[in-house]
């Protein structure tokens, strides 16, 4: 298998569909567009130049956050998800970017604890599902 990416200031038609077959179609979530979408830096990961992976990387009241973190299934088990989080760190660092938090579903927190991510105590609920910030010092 054959990766790239590229990185876009806008939300890229590859992006959406990552995010609608995963977040809405598959995990049932409603509200998966929003306004940070129009400011955000967005990647998608390309399989054999195929949209496979997408994330990304926005300002909010001076904190930077990473989310949106989103693998087709079929891609799933091949490090996609770790490649689109350090891509989206290395742009962060070349903004001069320290810190960025994160919003994790729980059940996915292990994953971006091995990428260096810790816990915070700030537990809260996204449409039904429980999640985590979680913060690195880049």
């Amino acid at each position: 298998m054959v990766l790239s990416y590229q990185l876009f200031d806008f939300l890229h038609p590859d992006c959406k569909m990552i995010r609608e077959r995963v977040f809405m179609q598959e995990q049932g979530f409603q509200n998966e567009f929003d306004n940070i979408d129009d400011t955000a830096l967005h990647i998608v990961v390309y399989a054999d130049n195929k949209p496979a992976a997408t994330g990304r990387l926005y300002c909010e009241s001076g904190e930077w956050h990473i989310g949106r973190i989103a693998a087709l299934p079929e891609y799933r088990g091949c490090s996609l998800g770790s490649m689109v989080v350090t891509e989206l760190e290395k742009a962060g660092a070349s903004r001069g970017v320290k810190f960025i938090s994160l919003s994790a579903q729980c059940r996915a927190a292990g994953f971006y604890e091995k990428l260096g991510y810790a816990q915070t105590d700030d537990l809260h609920d996204d449409e039904g599902c429980p999640h985590v910030t979680m913060i690195k010092k880049l």
